[in-house]
């Protein structure tokens, strides 16, 4: 009997152990599916009622990644700041943030439309000008002479078609020339034909026979002229010097066209090829534009710059570009390609990431992180984060390319700036008309405002950024000078400005 009491216990015991396992396993199980309930479940069942200010809290997000919502405050995992509270009765449906027409007024807020534009591949390169080698003439001698007089002086010499070059003494063309005419005079017709055939063998240009038989005088001189207008490249004689058959006496090079070899890195080396438009301009006349085509991809890459030299031909007929010009080039592709583009002063470049803050029907923004791709003269091309037709802010008066910036900014969106200051940073109740106080650098001065690049304000838990704040009145704080450090308190306006109601300087004294 004491046997089977002895079993029976420790099977009880095991049970009652095994129970109490399962409940506290369930327990759990319950409290974990509690605590990971989504934010729009949890804020149904619980009060998320903000206790400092009253209001409902409908979650808590990072203004620079609005897409990620958490149920309670504390600090976002993406950036190094405070999550903001997003509150039931200023929130959008979309939960940008509601700006009030004084402030879009004030900020000078402009919007354009995210759109779709056929537009063509672009590379900009930088090339150097260069005489169009293929359009170079050469002025040689026929005949052995002397240069009686070299009328092209020195080499890089401007000259015009049909000028004079140099003038030639042939001593071989007297005696054929007065044996002409001796035998035109004595009317031997045969033998004075004869004759002018003589001299045209001997190279006696034609229009020199003719002013022979005009005058009836030995012409001893020949005048070489050039052929094309445009620049003297080569003068290898000078006065007095003996000229034979086929030697070079000026070699003149046009300037209706020009080459321009532009450097092409060798990753883009295969997307440009010969007949390819392009335009071009140099940093004396930017707006003067200079069109042309490519001409040659030269063969070989550059050990030291790795690129690939390719060979441009623009148009000069103007004659206003000389060798030796550094120009940028821009290179257009043959076909158009439909991309999704918005104005470039509408994309915020933190270094890390592109930003571009979106407005709604209702005019409430939020800032959306972009994947950025070419920039197509006064448009960015947007590869993620957009879709066509969405209405976007550009306006360059606030759109600062700093993070830092961006962090100033954004608050300012919001209709009653005491309920949300910069970033995180969440006024503290009953701030309305409290003073506060500041440290920073003075980074710029107009008469409406005073930028600062201060240190954190606890009081605001603002973290160290640069902004600005708004003068009383144009006048004041005159003294204040652009890099001095000073000390400044400030009040939040009605309008979500912040307004300046002393600054002192580092040396002291009130401003």
């Amino acid at each position: 009997m004491k046997n089977n009491i002895a079993p029976k216990a420790l099977v009880l015991t095991l049970a009652g152990a095994g129970l109490a396992f399962g409940g506290y396993w369930v327990g759990s199980t319950h409290q974990q599916d509690k605590g990971s309930a989504p934010v729009s479940q949890q804020a149904a069942e619980g009060d998320n009622t903000d206790p400092k200010t009253g209001r409902k809290v409908l979650y808590w997000h990072d203004p620079m990644v609005p897409g990620q919502k958490f149920d309670k405050p504390g600090k976002s995992p993406f950036m190094d700041m405070e999550l903001v509270p997003v509150y039931a009765d200023e929130a959008g449906s979309d939960g940008g943030i509601q700006v009030s027409p004084t402030l879009q007024q004030n900020l000078g807020i402009r919007y354009a439309t995210v759109r779709r534009e056929d537009t063509r591949d672009a590379f900009e390169f930088v090339g150097t000008t260069q005489f169009d080698e293929s359009v170079a003439e050469v002025v040689q001698s026929r005949v052995t002479g002397y240069i009686e007089r070299l009328h092209a002086r020195a080499p890089m010499q401007r000259i015009k078609r049909g000028e004079p070059v140099a003038t030639l003494f042939v001593p071989d063309w007297i005696a054929p020339q007065e044996e002409y005419l001796a035998l035109k005079r004595s009317g031997n017709d045969a033998l004075a034909s004869a004759a002018r055939d003589r001299m045209r063998a001997l190279s006696v240009p034609e229009n020199l026979v003719t002013q022979l038989e005009r005058t009836g005088k030995v012409q001893r001189n020949l005048t070489l002229v050039s052929p094309v207008s445009g620049v003297v490249t080569e003068l290898p004689v000078r006065d007095g010097a003996m000229v034979s058959p086929g030697m070079t006496v000026v070699k003149v090079a046009a300037l209706s066209k020009v080459w321009l070899v532009a450097e092409i890195p060798e990753q883009q080396a295969n997307a440009v090829r010969p007949g390819m438009k392009v335009e071009a301009s140099f940093a004396g006349n930017r707006d003067r534009k200079y069109s042309g085509q490519v001409r040659e991809i030269l063969p070989g890459v550059s050990a030291t710059t790795r690129t690939v030299q390719a060979r441009l031909e623009l148009d000069n007929r103007d004659g206003s570009l000389t060798p030796g010009m550094l120009m940028r080039v821009r290179v257009g592709a043959e076909k158009a390609v439909p991309r999704l583009v918005v104005p470039t002063e509408a994309v915020i470049t933190s270094g890390k990431r592109s930003v571009v803050l979106v407005a709604s029907e209702t005019d409430s923004i939020q800032p959306v992180v972009v994947t950025t791709g070419r920039d197509m003269g006064d448009n960015t091309e947007i590869l993620r984060g957009l879709t066509e037709g969405q209405k976007v802010v550009a306006s360059g008066q606030f759109l600062i390319d700093s993070e830092a910036r961006l962090k100033s900014v954004l608050p300012k969106f919001a209709g009653q700036a005491q309920e949300q200051g910069p970033a995180s940073a969440q006024p503290l109740p009953g701030a309305a008309g409290k003073a506060y106080k500041g440290v920073g650098k003075v980074e710029k001065v107009s008469p409406e405002s005073i930028t600062f690049s201060h240190k954190p304000i606890p009081e605001l838990k603002w973290p160290a950024m640069t902004m600005d704040f708004t003068k009383p009145r144009p006048d004041a704080f005159g003294d204040i000078k652009v890099g001095r450090d000073a000390e400044f308190s400030f009040k939040e306006g009605n309008d979500g400005s912040y307004v300046l109601e002393s600054v002192t300087s580092a040396g002291g004294g009130q401003k």
